[in-house]
């Protein structure tokens, strides 16, 4: 079965052309041009990947996103931002926003953000991964301990690589080619924003673990607990 994708975006030609492109990718693609009919759509039917355009008419994509984290609906979500919009982004992937890209992009920038959006079933499985007292699932992106958190495609990502590297620190240049690959803006200050969020959902879980820096990079490490 093709991947299906929702793409709401409300300006017309910009919809269609990208449909147009996608579709020609293999991808099934519904179309929505205003945030109400988007969410309508997540409602009633399934989605591998959503792209939300963040400023749309009737509901904007922030509150689309909200509104599907609160249902329990944990698709990964591509935000469509305008350069202008960083808070913008940064309150979208604290909603739960799996990636962003910025307007204008090219057509093959768009489409390796989609391939890594909705390739964790193909690429990860079921597997489940474990390290000291953490566990991560590769089919709902939770990291868990005593606790657990949902994480976002890319921070899932640079965990997993964390996890199956744990004996090695791994440099930003080693994580930018194995995390972000072949992503134009992504630079060593997001991998280091990136491994700060991990961080915080390490503490958050309640883990032992934690992310240290070497003189060879980043690493997990495990913190002595105080008696």
């Amino acid at each position: 079965m093709p991947t299906r994708l929702l793409l709401a975006e409300d300006t017309y030609d910009l919809n269609r052309a990208l449909v147009t492109v996608l579709e020609h990718e293999g991808y099934e693609v519904v179309p929505a041009y205003d945030g109400e009919e988007a969410a309508e759509h997540l409602v009633k039917e399934s989605f591998d990947g959503v792209i939300l355009d963040i400023m749309m008419p009737k509901k904007d994509g922030l509150a689309v996103l909200s509104q599907m984290r609160a249902n329990g609906n944990y698709t990964p979500v591509l935000l469509l931002t305008a350069k202008a919009e960083v808070d913008d982004r940064v309150s979208g992937l604290d909603a739960g926003a799996d990636d962003y890209l910025t307007k204008p992009f090219a057509m093959k920038e768009l489409l390796a953000r989609v391939r890594s959006m909705t390739r964790r079933r193909a690429d990860y499985g079921m597997r489940r991964l474990t390290y000291e007292d953490i566990s991560l699932d590769a089919e709902t992106f939770e990291l868990a301990a005593s606790n657990a958190v949902r994480l976002s495609v890319k921070e899932f990502e640079l965990m997993q690589t964390l996890v199956m590297n744990a004996n090695r620190g791994l440099t930003c240049d080693y994580l930018l080619e194995h995390v972000w690959g072949t992503e134009q803006d992504a630079d060593e200050d997001t991998v280091r924003l990136y491994v700060s969020y991990l961080r915080g959902k390490l503490k958050w879980v309640g883990s032992k673990v934690s992310i240290g820096l070497s003189q060879d990079g980043f690493l997990l490490k495990t913190q002595e607990v105080e008696r």
